[in-house]
């Protein structure tokens, strides 16, 4: 062998070392899942936010709040799909999950791309400010340590349920759930009363995780109490265990206009009280595990997982004004729209379309019409949050739809959402039937 042919196979085998330090353990042949939390609680309590404008001093708190990792592979794909108990979790710090993911990986944690890594908020209205708003004087109430140690946290979550990835099957499932869950404020019956559910199994048929897709507010208790909370999905997960249904994982939906939680009393007053938090998230759990209950089992549900970057103009001043003030770093490119990561998941007989911020019902409905599973799901409020997103002809054309009109990005965000969206959907791979 001369010195050339060496220096070619050594190069050979670097390269080859190179794959494995870096992508650990190889992704199974078999389908495998696992699931991982972490505690999110600030001890001292911060300011809680339900929205844009300045954040609320908390002085107590019901429930904790968490981050959730559901990890799922199958031939060579790995998808990490996690959920946070908080208004929104912007772009720019699902990126740095991605990248503190990232570190470990190199450090021999096996990893998961980064586009494969989708991050949802709960959309809860009594957690701390993920955006950075700003009052009235330009100061905010965002507490950047304590986002860096979520992030960190999140990120140990993701590598946690890697390493402890199992042989699964699933159940997929969707149903209208029952009882006092969800309204429209704007309009009672104006939103999706489906709820999607896919519960994980281990090898021996005993549930891992159960992954909710349901439209609704989590605003039982607002900002303006004083209270720290999960709202009705610390309750709904509390459930879940209870019922030996695994980890809850929860995911929003088309929430947009206002599907909020029904907590309205016999004087048609809201009852914004833990106790109607326990109430509907037990609920919305028990109506889940009803509609999952009977779906048959599939071994094998095949895996895919695409992504594509959508661009919006900011036409928002209001919001463009947070952009600037916040000192998350949110970036506008040199075109002046802000970019956003929109994946398509196929699980099985299940397409996931993931949207960034609040669709209104209608969006939702057209969507999932126009998706290719059996099963159809939007995840909301995921891999970012830019407020409501509505169509040019709702778009501040009346009184009713002022607030979220004023808190969208702009006019033309909801055809450009459909469009894109859609064309993408056609462009992957369609989900068993």
């Amino acid at each position: 062998m001369n010195e050339k042919q060496h220096n070619v196979i050594m190069s050979l085998l670097i390269v080859l070392i190179s794959i494995c330090f870096f992508s650990g353990r190889p992704a199974s042949a078999e389908f495998r899942a696992a699931i991982a939390v972490r505690n999110v609680t600030p001890d001292p309590l911060l300011p809680v936010s339900g929205g844009v404008g300045p954040s609320r001093a908390a002085s107590r708190k019901f429930g904790e709040l968490t981050v959730r990792a559901l990890v799922v592979e199958n031939h060579g794909t790995r998808i990490a799909i996690c959920s946070t108990d908080f208004l929104g979790f912007p772009g720019v710090l699902c990126d740095k999950v991605r990248r503190q993911h990232r570190k470990a990986s190199l450090k021999g944690v096996p990893g998961i791309d980064p586009k494969n890594i989708l991050i949802a908020a709960t959309h809860n209205h009594s957690g701390p400010d993920c955006y950075g708003f700003p009052d009235s004087s330009g100061k905010t109430a965002a507490d950047i340590e304590y986002l860096n140690g979520v992030c960190k946290k999140l990120a140990d979550a993701i590598n946690e349920a890697v390493g402890k990835l199992q042989p699964a099957t699933v159940k997929i499932a969707t149903g209208k759930a029952r009882g006092k869950i969800a309204y429209n404020y704007y309009a009672e019956k104006l939103y999706d009363p489906r709820c999607d559910v896919i519960q994980f199994l281990d090898s021996e048929g005993k549930p891992l995780a159960t992954f909710v897709n349901y439209a609704c507010h989590p605003e039982v208790i607002g900002a303006g109490q004083g209270i720290l909370s999960p709202d009705f999905v610390g309750p709904l997960y509390e459930r879940i265990g209870q019922r030996g249904a695994g980890v809850g994982i929860f995911v929003n939906g088309a929430l947009g206009g206002m599907v909020t939680a029904d907590c309205r009393g016999p004087d048609g007053r809201d009852m914004r009280t833990w106790d109607e938090c326990i109430r509907i998230g037990h609920l919305l759990a028990d109506e889940a595990l009803r509609i999952v209950a009977d779906a048959p089992v599939e071994k094998e549900p095949e895996l895919f997982c695409g992504s594509t970057i959508i661009e919006f103009p900011v036409e928002n001043q209001m919001l463009l004004a947070v952009v600037k003030a916040s000192p998350l770093g949110f970036e506008l490119n040199e075109k002046g729209t802000i970019a956003t990561q929109v994946n398509v998941v196929n699980l099985g007989n299940a397409q996931m379309l993931t949207i960034p911020g609040e669709a209104l019902p209608n969006i939702g409905y057209y969507l999932k019409r126009n998706m290719h599973g059996k099963h159809n799901m939007l995840l909301g409020l995921t891999n970012d949050a830019f407020g409501y997103i509505l169509t040019k002809v709702d778009f501040n054309s009346f009184e009713r739809y002022d607030y979220i009109s004023r808190t969208s990005l702009g006019e033309t965000m909801g055809e450009i959402f459909m469009d894109e969206a859609l064309e993408f959907v056609d462009a992957c791979p369609r989900p068993e039937k």
